[in-house]
């Protein structure tokens, strides 16, 4: 199961993860027409429209999975990417930080993975199924400047993935973390200009942006190591 996968990180997933050899995607997503286009002609593909800030909405969805499927591992790619400095007093109108785009910046980063995972794994560890929990973090979890919200989602991603590693672990769930820097994906583009990205470049000793597929074999690795639990892999070439 992959949340946000209509998104540019769930969607190259889901390709990826299929070349892999994964045998069935449930594919979870708000966004119905791009789901419908990612799993056209992919029967592979379940596509699963939900609003994964709606717990409730969640918990039904959850259940209707897994009464299909035994779901073994979950990805929770779902989110997006908020600049907001804290004060901006050349703004007149809204010299701080808005508390509507915090909220909705926590409600689509945070509350979305804690409530994927808490519903999920319940079911997991009442069928004594066996499997990982996959939290996609970013770098930002350090801290960005001009991104209170994100990197504070970011950090409690990080936070979560630490606890829920000490918790299901007797149920033989593991949870691990993959903190991304700069991605080559047409995301970063439309959030950057071309100039900050350049400015990035030159401080990444490979001289590049991070390659998807990178973060796809790290995917992988966190599947079949049946002894990684509780990590977070920073990922970027510094």
């Amino acid at each position: 199961m992959i949340t946000g996968g209509a998104g540019f990180f769930g969607s190259f997933l889901c390709e990826y993860l299929l070349e892999k050899g994964a045998q069935k995607i449930f594919l979870v997503d708000i966004h119905e027409e791009k789901l419908a286009s990612i799993s056209q002609n992919h029967p592979a593909i379940i596509p699963v429209v939900c609003d994964l800030t709606q717990p409730e909405s969640v918990a039904r969805i959850a259940n209707e999975l897994y009464s299909q499927d035994k779901i073994s591992v979950l990805i929770n790619a779902a989110g997006f990417i908020h600049s907001e400095p804290l004060i901006n007093l050349f703004n007149k109108e809204n010299p701080t930080h808005l508390a509507s785009s915090w909220d909705k910046t926590i409600a689509l980063n945070l509350s979305s993975c804690f409530n994927a995972t808490s519903h999920l794994a319940s079911l997991m560890a009442k069928n004594r199924v066996k499997g990982v929990i996959i939290n996609i973090s970013s770098i930002a979890a350090q801290g960005n400047i001009g991104q209170t919200a994100y990197s504070a989602a970011k950090a409690g991603i990080e936070a979560m993935t630490k606890v829920w590693a000490k918790e299901l672990g007797m149920f033989k769930i593991r949870t691990v973390c993959i903190a991304p820097g700069f991605i080559e994906t047409p995301s970063t583009h439309q959030s950057l200009s071309e100039a900050v990205i350049e400015k990035w470049k030159k401080q990444i000793p490979l001289g590049t942006l991070g390659p998807l597929e990178e973060i796809g074999k790290t995917v992988v690795f966190a599947i079949e190591n049946n002894y990684l639990n509780g990590k977070s892999f920073p990922w970027m070439a510094v």
